[in-house]
């Protein structure tokens, strides 16, 4: 994974992140790349009043107290001589976040997930699900103080997905690359249906059973053909062992090969309809980061356009 050189981290809790942290400054080490670790404090309400009164910047006094802590946070690294910049502001967690990304071209957004899953069945809080649908460079959501490393990585992709086909070589890019670095297994799955199926079996649009059978047949053959395609430039096809073609529905054949497979990390896209702001995620990629346990790392398509400005 030789491909980010400005990476954004975002310190938004006291605990807990020192082993994602750990993650992001040797991914930034073997990168050459630049690391900036990132909190936001919301605006405090008395700070209106405190400046009337007392003349005193609240929210500044607020960030340069932040900005302190998340110094003696890096120091460990900084006397290490690993550079590590810091940066703090005022707002929305996630919108705030997203600007530092455009304003300074940042090209991943690493963050531990916002919920404890001992506490909660999501895995991923309100500000993770934001960046996951907004943020334009990749995101990764990282598991709360999860010191075991990253034993297998799981690219879900969709030969169809797209035109030019460059979200789908991404995905691929990343997974292949990190699970090279990480030394853990890399599988691959993609799931296919026969739109209609439940019609042509038993509704008013029936067909021979033996009609159906082939056609369902040559869908599979179909999206076998696709990914192999997709496939062989990285030296794999869908004979491989830890190459997945499951029927049925996308969501549930991704949250089920990642659960059944213990995966620790899911490389994926986030798609909406490229270029139309406001449809920002598909439903795919939606029921997955609502069901999965498993940290994630989402890209977006090139063509991506946040509506956050």
């Amino acid at each position: 994974m030789n491909r980010f050189k400005n990476i954004l981290f975002i310190a938004d809790r006291q605990d807990g992140l020192t082993d994602a942290l750990d993650r992001a400054v040797s991914l930034s080490q073997s990168n050459a790349a630049r690391l900036t670790v990132m909190d936001v404090i919301p605006d405090a309400g008395v700070a209106d009043y405190i400046k009337r009164t007392y003349a005193m910047d609240f929210n500044m006094a607020l960030r340069e107290q932040r900005l302190h802590a998340l110094g003696e946070f890096t120091k460990p690294y900084a006397d290490a001589g690993i550079p590590v910049y810091t940066t703090v502001s005022n707002g929305i967690l996630f919108i705030e976040v997203i600007r530092a990304v455009q304003r300074n071209a940042h090209d991943l957004v690493i963050k531990v997930a916002q919920q404890d899953t001992s506490l909660s069945r999501a895995l991923f809080g309100s500000s993770d699900m934001h960046l996951l649908r907004k943020c334009p460079c990749p995101v990764w959501i990282d598991r709360l103080g999860d010191r075991s490393g990253y034993r297998r990585v799981l690219a879900a992709v969709d030969p169809f997905d797209d035109e030019t086909g460059d979200s789908q070589r991404l995905i691929l890019d990343l997974a292949t690359s990190f699970a090279e670095r990480e030394r853990a297994e890399l599988h691959v799955v993609h799931a296919w249906e026969l739109q209609g199926e439940s019609m042509l079996a038993n509704g008013r649009g029936r067909i021979p059973r033996a009609d159906l059978e082939q056609l369902l047949e040559a869908t599979k053959k179909h999206h076998r053909q696709g990914l192999d395609s997709l496939l062989s430039p990285y030296g794999l096809d869908t004979a491989a062992d830890n190459v997945h073609l499951l029927k049925g529905r996308p969501a549930q054949i991704i949250a089920n090969c990642a659960r059944e497979r213990d995966v620790d990390l899911i490389v994926m896209g986030t798609l909406g309809r490229v270029g139309i702001v406001g449809l920002l995620i598909g439903n795919t990629a939606e029921d997955v980061l609502r069901e999965t346990q498993t940290a994630v790392l989402a890209v977006k398509p090139p063509a991506f356009a946040s509506p956050v400005q």
